[in-house]
């Protein structure tokens, strides 16, 4: 298939540092590629891939100092998308529903892949108005707020076989890895690491909208000798900080659409210990994977049952159920399913227009 992928412009594709979703959009784009499929990526133009790459900035947004106005150039990629549209049997959008009201003026076959919370009363009325454009959920739990919309299927994310090394052996610390707000919990992560007397390692992103939070709240609770803030790490550091690992703290506090980091983690073979909230129960299986748990004391009471977790069997959780190959193997069905029923509903509707004009007064003699 000719497939577009239509990805977010504040991160490059693959990121250099923190960055979910361009993460996810660069597993699925190399995968599809490598399936055999023509895909064309519109993306920033330092991002790296073996797709066609059209760039509607040279540079990542968020580390770009001199870009003041992001939206405007994620308006012009739009329209660089749709002076290409007849490129693609279909467009594979990764930029929540800001397409919306493009894609239903141009008629684009297309899909959005929606990475986000939905639990936001804003969304309603716009969901409403845009029902009937085609979206996945990444989670069956991040469909909960929003049951009416046109799911077209859930696909959990997956990321590269090779991409982690699962580590036998584990290490002495604790680690945090991903972004320093309220609802990711670092805060219960320092509590649970103090409390059981085991050293915490953070790696993590501070967005300037959480800098306040990070100085006055959580800054604070770091003077301590167990807690070791890192700050945000790349790609490449990842394995060894999670790899090395005793067990990975996921104390989130909000509904999580999917939580990237713990199938990270599941590839390095470390155990992970989570609040149950939003999707962590499709991903962590109690007790074979991890643990999960409703607050501090039950956190600091699993840490000390991390001994009879299987760290071999935490990586065949991911390489059963969290590759790139799955992911990209569910998407080309919904892709080829999308594509058959608009193409059947377009030989329908030509045939109706044929009869029509068989009957109509105007076309007999």
């Amino acid at each position: 298939m000719r497939i577009a992928q239509v990805a977010p412009l504040y991160e490059s594709v693959p990121p250099k540092l923190y960055g979910g979703t361009e993460r996810v959009v660069s597993w699925l784009t190399e995968e599809l590629v490598a399936q055999g499929h023509e895909v064309t990526l519109f993306a920033s133009g330092d991002s790296l891939t073996t797709a066609n790459l059209v760039s509607a900035c040279p540079q990542a947004l968020r580390l770009n100092p001199n870009c003041i106005d992001q939206f405007a150039h994620h308006v012009y990629m739009l329209q660089q998308v749709v002076n290409r549209k007849d490129d693609f049997d279909l467009i594979h959008f990764h930029i929540d529903y800001q397409h919306f009201p493009v894609s239903r003026s141009e008629q684009l076959s297309q899909i959005t892949t929606l990475h986000g919370r939905l639990d936001i009363p804003d969304l309603v009325p716009m969901y409403r108005e845009f029902a009937e454009m085609p979206v996945v959920s990444i989670s069956d739990a991040q469909r909960i707020p929003l049951p009416w919309v046109n799911w077209q299927g859930t696909v959990h994310h997956g990321l590269p076989e090779n991409k982690f090394a699962p580590c036998a052996k584990s290490g002495d610390y604790l680690a945090f890895l991903g972004r320093i707000s309220p609802e990711k919990g670092v805060d219960r992560a320092i509590e649970i690491a103090k409390r059981a007397g085991v050293p915490l390692k953070i790696a993590a992103k501070v967005d300037r909208a959480d800098k306040e939070y990070f100085e006055t709240r959580i800054k604070p609770l770091m003077d301590h000798p167990l807690i070791d803030f890192i700050g945000e790490i790349s790609d490449h550091e990842k394995n060894e900080f999670l790899g090395n690992a005793w067990a990975f703290l996921f104390p989130i506090d909000w509904a999580e659409p999917f939580g990237l980091v713990m199938i990270e983690a599941l590839a390095c073979g470390v155990p992970v210990v989570a609040h149950p909230f939003g999707s962590v129960p499709e991903i962590i299986e109690d007790g074979v994977s991890g643990f999960l748990v409703k607050d501090v004391e039950e956190a600091v009471t699993a840490l000390k049952r991390i001994p009879s977790i299987d760290r071999a069997m935490c990586r065949l959780q991911f390489e059963k159920r969290f590759t790139a190959r799955r992911m990209a193997r569910d998407y080309s069905a919904i892709y080829e399913r999308i594509v058959r029923e608009e193409s059947k509903a377009l030989t329908i509707s030509d045939g109706d227009l044929n009869w029509m004009e068989l009957e109509s007064p105007s076309s007999t003699t």
